[in-house]
């Protein structure tokens, strides 16, 4: 079953160590089935060594395990309701990137310093709050996906437009069309944070780049008159 998104998911995976964004196990890539409505993941706690397109695990949306030898990873649900609530996202990552969670650990939102941080993200990604202690005891994974969706609903941020954030004390989360596009992300997020921590520490009192500057690259890359790469044949 889904045996060529099988495949692109541990494509994805492998790129995680590739790119410097695990350590051990610590982190996962899952993709989605919109028209069957399944997604395929990271099995949880297998050394990326030892992973094959074969030991990717099957879910359906409220996370139960559909096909596979292995348990899912152990954020599935986060996973699931974010493919359930946001329809034009195609992949999703976690990870616990070192320069990302130490922003998340240190609760801070990382600001657009300058226009790296704009060709991708529009505006600062967001730190999300702690979960509570309810939330924690009762359904964690569940409601960091949760929290998520109705954090970027209440500060009204397009997911597509900034396709990350940070949940506090906890690490990074991002999404693209497919899993390849969500690492991606990942890897940018991780650049950018590097960035952002370097620059504070060369000047304390530095301030977000003028948003004429950051309207000018994040438009200029998306959207419809996007002029940046290739036009497409």
């Amino acid at each position: 079953m889904l045996e060529e998104l099988k495949k692109k998911v541990y494509e994805a995976n492998m790129l995680l160590p590739k790119y410097g964004l695990v350590t051990f196990t610590w982190g996962n890539v899952s993709g989605v089935d919109r028209e069957k409505k399944l997604f395929v993941i990271k099995p949880s706690g297998v050394p990326y060594e030892e992973l094959t397109p074969e030991s990717m695990v099957v879910c359906d949306f409220d996370g139960n395990r559909v096909e596979g030898d292995y348990n899912p990873s152990s954020d599935t649900l986060t996973h699931a309701y974010l493919y359930s609530h946001w329809d034009k996202i195609g992949g999703v990552v976690h990870t616990h990137s070192p320069y990302a969670t130490s922003w998340a650990q240190a609760g801070r939102s990382i600001p657009c310093y300058g226009t790296t941080h704009a060709d991708y993200y529009y505006g600062e990604v967001p730190c999300l709050r702690t979960l509570t202690k309810e939330e924690i005891d009762t359904a964690y994974e569940l409601n960091t996906g949760v929290l998520i969706v109705d954090e970027f609903a209440r500060m009204k941020k397009d997911p597509e437009a900034v396709s990350a954030c940070l949940c506090k004390n906890h690490g990074p989360f991002t999404w693209g069309k497919d899993p390849l596009d969500a690492v991606h992300s990942a890897v940018v997020l991780e650049e950018v944070a590097k960035m952002a921590f370097r620059t504070e520490l060369i000047n304390p009192k530095v301030e977000p780049a003028p948003q004429c500057l950051q309207d000018k690259h994040y438009y200029r890359k998306h959207g419809a008159g996007a002029y940046y790469g290739q036009a497409k044949k």
